[in-house]
Parts: structure tokens; C-alpha cells; sequence
């Protein structure tokens, strides 16, 4: 299905179309879930537009077709499109990028250089639509692996903003604790 007319004045009274046809209200936790997955999916271009060390930038393409897909899944209640497969790349991915980084010993703070500190972005726009999708999977149906590959893609931008500030030549900028 192609889209040629974007304005099509249905969603003017707070409604919006599902793929399988049917309305629902646009301040449901399905469109809000869809949402952020959309700013999601959004974010990580925006990393994208950063220059990115080798090898970067090709899992992170990967990772915004998974994200479209799971907008897809989404739209289509009852219908699962991230699978293990999915999961198993984003581990692998975290496990390729979190090798070339030394231990975690300190909290580390979002920023450094604008690619990790985008990424830190994405991050945390990552965990409110991984938020969104357990509230909707309390009261409908939702992929269990869905909600796997959002835990995981957290995990992964938070490991690349690391490689990113390390390959960057500045490290991670580290949380100073401070005596009240």
C-alpha cells in the first residue's frame, strides 16, 4: 500500500485508523506505543546523521527497519513481526561493541561527543516506548519478543554512546558524586 494523499482530514475529531481498518481514540496506549517507537525510529536517524566510525552505522540502519517493523506490528493488532532473530542480532551487535570497551566502573552521564550524546538521547527515548508497550501489553496483546528487543536496543545504545565517546578520543563523561 502506497500513500498518495497524506492530509485525509480522518483523524481531525481525535480518531485514528489501525491497518486492519478499525478507530481508535489517538490518546490510546497503542498510538502512543506506536508513537514513540516512531520517535524511537526517529532519534536514531538522527545519530545516523552524525559521521560514525566503521561498522556503525550498517546496525543501526538494520535496527530502524526492525523499529519500522515493529510500528507495523503495532498497527496490526494480533500480528507479531519481531521475532527471536531480531533479538539475537541486537545481542550480538552489544556484545561486538561492548568487547572494545574497558570495564564499567562509574555512572556515566549522558554527553561527550554530539554522536554519543544522541545516542544517549536515543536511549532514553528507547525506554519511554519500551514503557509504552508494557502498559499496552497489560490490557492487549503485545509480541513478547517486542518488548525483548526494546530491553536489549536500550542496552545496545547505551554500550555505543560509550564506543562512540571512546572512538571520539574524549571517554565517557562520568558522574561526580558530591557531598550534600
Amino acid at each position: 500500500m502506497r500513500l498518495t494523499k497524506i492530509s485525509t482530514r480522518t483523524g481531525d475529531e481525535g480518531k485514528t485508523g489501525l491497518g486492519d481498518g478499525s478507530r481508535v481514540g489517538k490518546d490510546s496506549l497503542r498510538i502512543a506505543a506506536i508513537g514513540d517507537v516512531d520517535e524511537l525510529n526517529s532519534s536514531i536517524g538522527l545519530v545516523l546523521s552524525e559521521h560514525l566510525p566503521d561498522g556503525l552505522k550498517a546496525p543501526l540502519v538494520a535496527i530502524q527497519h526492525d523499529l519500522f517493523e515493529l510500528g507495523a506490528e503495532l498497527c496490526l493488532p494480533g500480528q507479531s513481526r519481531i521475532g527471536a532473530n531480531h533479538v539475537s542480532r541486537i545481542d550480538e551487535n552489544l556484545e561486538k561493541a561492548n568487547a572494545r570497551l574497558s570495564p564499567l566502573r562509574e555512572f556515566v552521564l549522558p554527553g561527550g561527543a554530539r554522536s554519543a550524546a544522541l545516542c544517549h538521547l536515543a536511549r532514553t527515548v528507547c525506554r519511554r516506548a519500551e514503557r509504552s508497550l508494557v502498559a499496552l501489553s497489560g490490557i492487549e496483546q503485545v509480541g513478547p519478543e517486542s518488548l525483548r528487543y526494546l530491553n536489549r536496543l536500550s542496552d545496545f545504545l547505551f554500550v555505543l554512546a560509550r564506543l562512540l565517546n571512546k572512538e571520539s578520543g574524549n571517554g565517557d563523561v562520568l558522574w561526580q558524586p558530591r557531598a550534600c
